[in-house]
């Protein structure tokens, strides 16, 4: 693993979990980490809800855009994270990997789109403190 460890957020249209698991990423981790995401099948725009309950902790995702996912990303990443890809993403010798079971935020209400973030914000200290970005 680099000095600077590389994450790589995934589901199918990068415009829910993998987007608030990236900007949890950034934000814990005070820079530490390079964090990318990106989806097998993007969508035109991140979920409006995600963007609403992100904006309640100051991360603005207006400007993130859904991102097809390319084979360079992962294999440039040290740890690939997954949330509902299934086969459609490219697995590479030596990653860590992990898939991530948590509900879609896509239709979801605020509240429940609050727990979906406040389980990948669990998730994401916690691989944070795996990759030895944080102490536990």
């Amino acid at each position: 693993m680099s000095a600077k460890p590389t994450i790589l957020f995934l589901c199918v249209h990068n415009a829910g979990r993998s987007q608030i698991a990236a900007a949890l990423a950034t934000m814990i981790s005070g820079g530490r980490v390079e964090v990318r995401s990106g989806g097998s099948e993007p969508a035109d725009a991140v979920h409006p809800n995600v963007r609403a309950v992100m904006a309640e902790l100051g991360i603005d995702l207006a400007a993130e855009r859904p991102k097809l996912i390319t084979d360079d990303a992962v294999r440039e990443s040290d740890a690939v994270i997954t949330m509902g890809c299934g086969d459609a993403c490219p697995v590479y010798p030596g990653k860590r990997y992990e898939d991530w079971q948590i509900d879609d935020p896509a239709g979801a209400t605020l509240a429940e789109t609050r727990r979906i973030r406040g389980l990948l914000r669990l998730r994401v200290e916690r691989l944070l403190c795996d990759l030895g970005v944080m102490a536990r």
